[in-house]
């Protein structure tokens, strides 16, 4: 279920550290702010990893040792929350990608990104709900994860050119393939990577261009396809 606003109200000030200055007005905050909102987003990937990111935000701040109104003044609604919790994960994506396009070998590259990017995804409940959600607000999260679907669109290019992937091959079949990887995810750490590393190395043989059968069409599975299907749902 895609990260949505929350319509709770923030309740009043309740601490000194909740009339401290946020970084958004350009001066630094107090140590004890910054402790705060270091340790909120500490709890709230913890807690988006293990349980998805519906968590309330109420059981993170008891978690976090902070009042709803110091969570509510450093993240005002669910989806700044979840897209700063998740922003280094989405940061990794982007650097494995660009590191796959500099590699001189297109279908490794390739290969490293998906067994990546999926290994994260088996182990990490939260990242799966953020990276399939949007978050119109969030400009710096949309902007890098635009990046990376163009960057894998190249990706998938070169591999192409190289005579290395089926030519039916589409970009919308790396969002496919994420779905079908998000499936396997529930059991054990453990459990989840070896279930995922198996669906992947099946997925991956089958991409290889020795496979000439012809497929049914792709289907519109780009992300912004997605986020229109869950907005009108």
């Amino acid at each position: 279920m895609p990260a949505q606003p929350s319509r709770k109200p923030g309740p009043p000030a309740e601490t000194a550290e909740t009339a401290a200055t946020d970084t958004d007005g350009g001066t630094p905050l107090r140590a004890d702010a910054q402790h705060n909102r270091d340790r909120i987003l500490e709890v709230a990937r913890e807690a988006f990893t293990t349980q998805g990111t519906d968590v309330p935000l109420t059981a993170i701040a008891r978690r976090a040792g902070v009042g709803p109104a110091t969570l509510y003044r450093r993240f005002p609604t669910r989806a700044s929350l979840v897209s700063e919790a998740f922003a280094e994960q989405l940061s990794i994506c982007v650097s494995v990608l660009d590191e796959a396009l500099t590699d001189p070998d297109p279908w490794r590259g390739l290969c490293t990104v998906i067994e990546r990017v999926c290994a994260m995804q088996a182990t990490d409940r939260g990242f799966t709900a953020a990276f399939f959600s949007e978050f119109p607000d969030a400009v710096d999260y949309n902007r890098e994860r635009t990046r990376a679907e163009e960057g894998l669109e190249r990706l998938v290019r070169r591999a192409k050119d190289a005579g290395q992937l089926r030519e039916d091959f589409d970009p919308a079949d790396i969002t496919l393939l994420l779905l079908a990887n998000s499936g396997v995810v529930g059991e054990s750490r453990q459990v989840s990577l070896a279930a995922s590393r198996r669906l992947v190395a099946y997925l991956l043989q089958s991409f290889r261009p020795e496979h000439t059968q012809p497929l049914p069409p792709p289907a519109p599975l780009g992300l912004q396809q997605l986020h229109k299907a869950r907005r009108a749902t």
